[in-house]
């Protein structure tokens, strides 16, 4: 016997209400599942569910501070270095504020800074998110960190084998293979190789084949690193190093203080040897090999600043800005401007938060994609 309802001038059978019924339900059931998900969703709240640490190698565009227990007289842990920095800090991180190594660590949702391994006042919990190994001055080639008596590159990797060792002994084979496994690698430098050693290389190599040598010693670091165990490894390109406060006073010119055209030639020439290096590295070796190019966009940033929102790119905040680096930027020099962030550079030769921001802004998005 069939049981008939009115509904709307209709009479619907009671067997069909039953199934629009069941219907709803599961579709409301589904509806719960999707909107459970959705806030689960680690992107949608700036977390990553995937990525446990990040670990940086490289120079003074990374570095947060392991120069600050250097025999070096390439230090910046002093004012006005920090002033933008929270609680105004000069932590040894060559800028007003925060670094690539900060910003890359944020974006991943691990933390708002990165630690510096030689820092003596870390816990072995700190290391868990990740730390950095840059050393500012620093470069692929030996020399370099010779000459300037910080850490080599080479000699990050051996400290990390020390991280790694600490990690095991704290929490375990397994949270250091989950490390290994799925953690960012990033690496950063070439920049005082090309700016400065080139010059005391220069018997053995022209500008060519000088470039050619930091590119195949980069590809060299990258497969000592996955030999250690790393997965997944982003590694920066040159930058215009050319077009650099410093490089444009000493060799841009007495007046016109141009971009070094020589030098901004050895970085592309050093990138031009990277990418393929690098790609297919990424086809043999297994895991994820980047090359992450930020020439181009820190280029246009310097011929279009007021694009990206800048009024300054040939000179530094920092004292004059023309030469004003690490001891020569200090809280003595009374040209030190008031507003960093209109300004892509902070001293004479490192760009300010705000520049580094709209650097990581700019890429990281399109390369995370690839490692997630």
């Amino acid at each position: 016997m069939h049981v008939f309802k009115f509904v709307e001038g209709k009479h619907i059978s009671s067997r069909k209400i039953n199934k629009s019924t069941k219907t709803m339900k599961l579709q409301l059931f589904w509806l719960a599942l999707v909107f459970i998900a959705v806030e689960a969703n680690p992107a949608k709240q700036g977390k990553n569910a995937t990525i446990p640490a990040l670990i940086v190698f490289g120079d003074s565009i990374m570095d947060t501070g392991n120069n600050n227990r250097l025999p070096t007289l390439l230090k910046c842990n002093f004012p006005p270095y920090g002033k933008d920095f929270p609680g105004g800090l000069a932590t040894g991180r060559f800028s007003d504020g925060r670094v690539p190594s900060d910003l890359i660590a944020e974006k991943l949702g691990l933390a708002k800074s990165l630690p510096a391994f030689m820092n003596p006042n870390l816990k072995p919990q700190d290391l868990l998110k990740g730390v950095t190994f840059a050393s500012g001055g620093t470069g692929y080639d030996p020399l370099t960190a010779k000459i300037m008596s910080v850490i080599s590159v080479w000699d990050q990797l051996t400290y990390f084998k020390q991280y790694i060792s600490t990690i095991k002994q704290h929490f375990g084979e397994k949270k250091a293979q989950d490390i290994l496994d799925h953690s960012f690698f990033v690496v950063c430098s070439s920049s005082n190789d090309l700016a400065h050693t080139f010059l005391a290389q220069s018997h053995k190599y022209d500008r060519t084949s000088y470039a050619n040598f930091l590119a195949d010693s980069a590809v060299k670091f990258v497969r000592e690193l996955h030999k250690l165990g790393a997965k997944k490894i982003g590694v920066f390109s040159a930058v215009p190093v050319g077009c650099v406060p410093l490089q444009r006073t000493v060799f841009g010119g007495l007046f016109t203080r141009g971009c070094v055209k020589p030098l901004n030639n050895m970085a592309k020439q050093f990138n031009a040897r990277l990418s393929p290096a690098l790609e297919s590295l990424d086809k043999e070796l297994d895991g994820v090999i980047l090359y992450i190019d930020v020439y181009d966009t820190l280029f246009d940033m310097i011929q279009n600043p007021a694009k990206y929102g800048f009024e300054v790119a040939d000179r530094g905040c920092c004292g004059r800005g023309s030469l004003a680096i690490s001891y020569m930027c200090n809280s003595l020099n009374p040209f030190t401007c008031s507003n960093s962030s209109a300004y892509i550079f902070w001293d004479s030769y490192h760009p300010t938060e705000r520049a580094y921001q709209v650097i990581v802004d700019n890429l990281l998005n399109k390369y995370l994609s690839k490692i997630y």
